[in-house]
């Protein structure tokens, strides 16, 4: 598994929070957009895109994962 920040991945690339081979649909995030007013990082879960979370940059999270 490979560690970046959120802030390196790209608009739409899927991660983890935790380090997971094989993660279930409900463990993967995917990563939105910037916004400014908050200085965060939009992320929602693959499985409900109506659960959104509001990520600083410097979060570490996991990608390169089989899904």
């Amino acid at each position: 598994m490979e560690k970046k920040t959120i802030k390196d991945l790209k608009r739409g690339e899927y991660f983890t929070l935790s380090s997971i081979e094989e993660p279930q649909e409900s463990q993967v995030w995917v990563r939105g957009e910037y916004i400014p007013e908050a200085k965060a990082y939009s992320t929602h879960k693959w499985s409900d895109t109506n659960h959104e979370v509001l990520r600083k940059g410097n979060k570490e999270v996991y990608i390169d994962f089989t899904f």
